[in-house]
């Protein structure tokens, strides 16, 4: 594996076990154990009903390019070799309330359109690492 020279995520207390599903190529939520609202980014507290208790249930990965934006130069060296490149919001399908962050891996920027099929893919960046992308949604 080649040195990922990106910057990674840093789990705390909260988004631990959110890396390690994706670790697994897994895409889960958080969910109130008490009165079922699935929430993202992960938090300690229900913001419906301040419960405490959760779990983690699993999605289905698919979603919708719910809006996007093209980065240009200037850029951190980093990601001065992928641009311009496309950061888009994806809207997953079990929840119309979730939406994530993400890149669309196999659409060029001027290709993206509001409401395009995505599915989700891991990329395991580095041994320790797995973040979680979007490409267009396969058929059936």
């Amino acid at each position: 594996m080649t040195e990922y020279m990106k910057p990674l995520p840093c789990p705390d207390a909260d988004t631990t076990a959110y890396w390690q599903w994706a670790k697994r190529h897994e895409l889960r939520m958080q969910r109130c154990a008490d009165c079922g609202e699935v929430r993202f980014p992960p938090r300690p507290m229900c913001p419906a009903c301040n419960s405490q208790r959760d779990e983690w249930t699993a999605m289905s990965g698919t979603a919708t390019l719910y809006s996007w934006v093209v980065v240009h130069p200037p850029v951190l060296p980093a990601f001065a070799a992928d641009a311009p490149y496309a950061v888009a919001l994806v809207q997953l399908d079990d929840d119309p309330t979730l939406r994530l962050v993400g890149t669309v891996s196999d659409v060029a920027a001027d290709e993206l359109a509001a409401g395009m099929p995505l599915e989700v893919w891991f990329d395991d960046v580095t041994e320790d690492v797995t973040l979680p992308r979007w490409r267009r949604r396969q058929p059936a």
